[in-house]
């Protein structure tokens, strides 16, 4: 049933926000140079790799170096980009990945290959459902950047403790995968960009 709530909001979602998908997508492309979009391999359900498709927010050749981005102001981060993870518009063209049936509007966000390498056995079990645009994991570190903008060594930090809490996180969806859940996120998510 989750399946034929994702089809339907996305559709609903990318007719709703297409002009502001172009206008974001001109803005970006007129203030930096590359790209609008920014496409990255991500581990899907059963383990499949897929490409997610975000807005560009960072530099040319920023993600050759870490992965993760850290402080409000992590300096390979653009103007604009500041402003579109602030509020989260980046996300917004992974409605597309809900659509072809990459992601899910809820669900366990999506890894790069070199962390899930990393999970125990146990922590496998958050490729058993599809990943998603947003979760609790994701509402409780919507701050993220900022708190690994404080570590000491950031990698180590998201790898030993926050990547472990953001499962456990996970866990809470994945083991009442209900529709009442589902809607439960969408509506904490948008509560939180709002307050934000």
């Amino acid at each position: 049933m989750t399946r034929f709530f994702d089809i339907l909001l996305s559709v609903i979602g990318l007719l709703l926000f297409s002009p502001l998908l172009i206008l974001i997508y001109i803005i970006i492309r007129c203030g930096s140079r590359g790209p609008g979009f920014y496409k990255q391999n991500r581990i899907g359900k059963g383990g499949v790799p897929f490409r997610l498709i975000k807005f560009r927010t960072m530099r040319i050749g920023s993600d050759k170096g870490r992965l993760i981005t850290v402080g409000g102001r992590d300096t390979r981060i653009t103007k604009v980009g500041y402003y579109l993870r602030k509020y989260k518009l980046d996300e917004l063209p992974q409605l597309w990945n809900v659509l072809k049936g990459d992601m899910s509007l809820v669900g366990p966000r999506p890894e790069v290959e070199k962390y899930v390498r990393l999970y125990t056995p146990e922590q496998l079990v958050v490729l058993n459902i599809r990943p998603g645009i947003t979760d609790y994991a994701s509402i409780a570190f919507s701050n993220e950047n900022e708190i690994l903008g404080k570590a000491e060594n950031p990698e180590r930090m998201y790898i030993e403790e926050i990547m472990p809490q953001k499962i456990n996180y996970n866990l809470k969806y994945i083991n009442n995968p209900s529709l009442k859940e589902y809607f439960k996120i969408i509506l904490l998510t948008f509560s939180k960009i709002i307050k934000h």
